[in-house]
């Protein structure tokens, strides 16, 4: 077998014979170029990947380097399962990215650079998921970052797209300080930056040092601790980037924080029971949080993307719930429960990949055809582009974990966890547990309430604005990698064990009790939820079969189209139907309490037959401005007041120096330097 370091030699010779291909290729096949590399390194580290989900683990050392030491290259079957995760998410995005940028072409862009960085984006998230060295792995990471971010600022031209880039910059570079303070700890109490050396620290440094590096893969995915907003650069970055990197962003980048936080479990000897209990409820509690404060902000917005991007908070957070309830089920000793909180995490991790990314594409393709995204302006879009908005509504089924859809799987296998729990937890554990499954609960209805409302004013009723040009963006090109999304979301959610069965290996490594068998078999949890799937989608059946039937007996009648009354006023329909503001106005009223939600008046002109008044509503995070808006202006203030020291004048210069110069030698006079 060809040794992972020639296969790391051959994929960078590709790498920059690919990168020259890129820079001097037409504009045409630049595209095309970068879509085979990512195909090649696919294949290459998915073969790979399927070899340690196959129980062969892989495992190699470059010895001696001279910046690094030996670097341990460990690819186990955790690392498998999210290699696998962003290949198939790269080569979707990047299939639906060639046709995406092709608008950009005219524009004389950089494409050459964006898809180089592309690569670069690629190979680093793999490299992530492969070193083990911490120095090295702090290199990955940033490289992973600075690729990304500069991907995101795209449309650098736009103040806002900057500013959202050097938000994401310098909030990942908080991610990128408690990580290396992990790694300085690791190194100062093992004398190794080998992460498998965290097995020999002793108890007391295993906390601290398992906290910095919590934390900063926390950050990374967007999950809310305390107070600490670790997710407000989400919201900003995704809907300033294009669509194909919105959706890989948050389909994989974010999901490489909860790699982080899974690995470092494994890997700290977290050893006692009570250790897994503490973790497992902080971040049971935690992650509940925030994933209720996630989707109550996507509910009321009013970007597209950025109800997408609040929502990935949420899924974020149910992923953490599983975590939390895994660790429980360990400090438990309850193999079930350890068992099907680890394995709800990690599906959902892959259905979230999935119809998330979907819903970014299908919102890029509303952006190719009306040039926005604010959903006041748009509406009646089924009509338009029928197929992205029937794709966006099975993303969207599939998000609020309705049946026969994946999400419903990894959802309804947390819900099980959770009440598995109380029937072996303590009364305080018991009641703690429904208040997990009260959460879940009510981010469910939110997600519910959210997504009816963006398909509801995106697709339905009557446009706003007319389309910006007869081309849609629904080509073959743009809505094969969306086709390809959906059959799997459809096939998780109707052959869920031979998924379970991919996840077998690595929830085995949390949990080497766990049986794959007292999942699967018919009697059991799994086979009941795919008898519900599979009668769901019998009953779907049905219906669209009656709805077929009735087709055919009534379009030979005549059918009259008329007005639509309008209550004793006649006006623009298209002015008087919901908009996405009044859609959730109770919702909204209820939540101004907790929520940041500024109102302002506008008047309205052309509608009815006098002048009325209306109210804007302008969505803030409530954490972002307490917690960073708030200390930068305060600080801002602080350091002005000293602008009158920076006064232009030579003289004063001068003097500053010799009031140093004698402040310095006074102090030596007095023995205090």
């Amino acid at each position: 077998m060809i040794s992972l370091l020639s296969l790391i030699a051959a994929a960078t010779i590709v790498f920059l014979i690919g990168s020259i291909c890129i820079v001097i290729a037409p504009v045409k096949i630049k595209a095309g170029i970068a879509l085979s590399l990512v195909f090649i390194y696919g294949c290459g580290s998915s073969l790979l990947a399927y070899h340690a989900l196959t129980g062969a683990p892989l495992e190699m050392v470059i010895a001696d380097t001279t910046l690094f030491g030996d670097i341990p290259l460990r690819i186990d079957a955790l690392s498998a399962f999210f290699i696998l995760i962003i290949n198939f998410t790269l080569f979707t995005g990047g299939l639906y990215g060639a046709n995406y940028m092709r608008t950009y072409r005219e524009q004389k862009a950089n494409l050459s650079f964006h898809w180089i960085l592309f690569i670069i984006f690629h190979l680093s998230m793999l490299a992530v998921c492969v070193i083990q060295n911490g120095l090295a792995f702090l290199v990955a990471w940033e490289i992973m970052s600075l690729s990304s971010m500069l991907l995101v600022i795209f449309e650098h031209y736009k103040p806002e797209t900057l500013r959202a880039g050097v938000n994401y910059l310098i909030q990942m570079h908080v991610s990128v300080v408690l990580l290396t303070l992990g790694v300085i700890g690791l190194f100062t109490h093992t004398g190794s930056f080998d992460f498998a050396a965290a097995g020999q620290l002793n108890p007391a440094a295993v906390l601290p040092i398992f906290a910095c590096f919590f934390v900063g893969f926390a950050l990374k995915a967007g999950l809310n601790i305390g107070i600490l907003p670790l997710n407000t650069w989400l919201p900003q970055a995704h809907p300033a980037a294009p669509a194909h990197i919105s959706g890989m962003m948050s389909g994989v980048m974010i999901k490489l924080g909860i790699y982080g936080i899974l690995r470092m479990i494994l890997l700290f000897p977290l050893t006692e029971n009570q250790n897994y209990l503490r973790i497992g409820w902080a971040l049971l509690g935690v992650a509940a949080a925030s994933g209720i404060y996630g989707i109550m902000l996507a509910i009321i917005q009013h970007n597209l993307k950025k109800l997408l991007a609040y929502s990935s908070i949420e899924n974020i957070g149910i992923i953490g719930m599983g975590i939390g309830l895994g660790l429980i089920g360990l400090g438990m000793d309850n193999v079930m429960l350890a068992s099907a909180g680890f394995l709800s995490a990690l599906l959902h991790t892959l259905n979230h990949a999935l119809f998330k990314s979907l819903l970014f594409y299908t919102a890029g393709t509303v952006y190719h055809a009306t040039h926005s995204l604010k959903m006041e302006s748009l509406g009646g879009l089924f009509k338009k582009i029928p197929q992205t908005a029937s794709l966006f509504l099975l993303g969207a089924l599939a998000i609020c974990g309705f049946p026969p859809f994946n999400g419903f799987i990894s959802e309804f296998l947390l819900y099980s966890g959770l009440y598995q729990g109380i029937l072996h937890a303590s009364p305080v554990a018991s009641v703690l547990l429904m208040l997990a499954i009260l959460s879940l609960v009510l981010i469910g209805g939110l997600a519910l309430l959210g997504f009816t409302k963006a398909f509801g004013v995106v697709f339905l009723g009557k446009e706003r604005q007319p389309l910006s040009s007869d081309n849609t963006g629904e080509t073959f090109g743009n809505l094969l990698p969306l086709y390809v999304i959906g059959v799997f979301i459809l096939s998780i959610g109707l052959f869920p064990s031979a998924f379970v069965r991919l996840l077998s290996q690595p929830v085995a490594l949390f949990v080497p009790q766990f049986s794959f068998t007292a999942f699967t078999s018919g009697s059991t949890l799994l086979g009941t939820l795919q008898h519900v799937s599979w009668s769901v989608t019998g009953l779907i059946a049905m219906s669209g079969g009656v709805l077929l039937i009735r087709h055919f007996i009534t379009s030979p009648r005549l059918q009259s189209v008329s007005p639509t009354w309008g209550c004793g006023y006649v006006g623009d329909a298209a002015k008087m139907q919901y908009t996405a503001n009044s859609f959730v106005r109770m919702y909204r009223k209820l939540a101004e309490s907790v929520l940041l939600v500024q109102r302002t008046k506008v008047e309205i002109k052309e509608v009815f037959p006098q002048k009325i008044m209306h109210y804007e509503t302008h969505i803030g995070d409530i954490l972002e401005t307490n917690l960073i808006d708030q200390p930068l202006v305060w600080t801002k203030r602080l350091f002005a007041s000293f602008h009158f020291l920076q006064n232009g004048k030579i003289q004063n210069y001068i003097l500053y120096g010799i009031v140093f110069m004698l402040t310095v030698a006074l102090l030596t006079w007095l023995k205090l330097l």
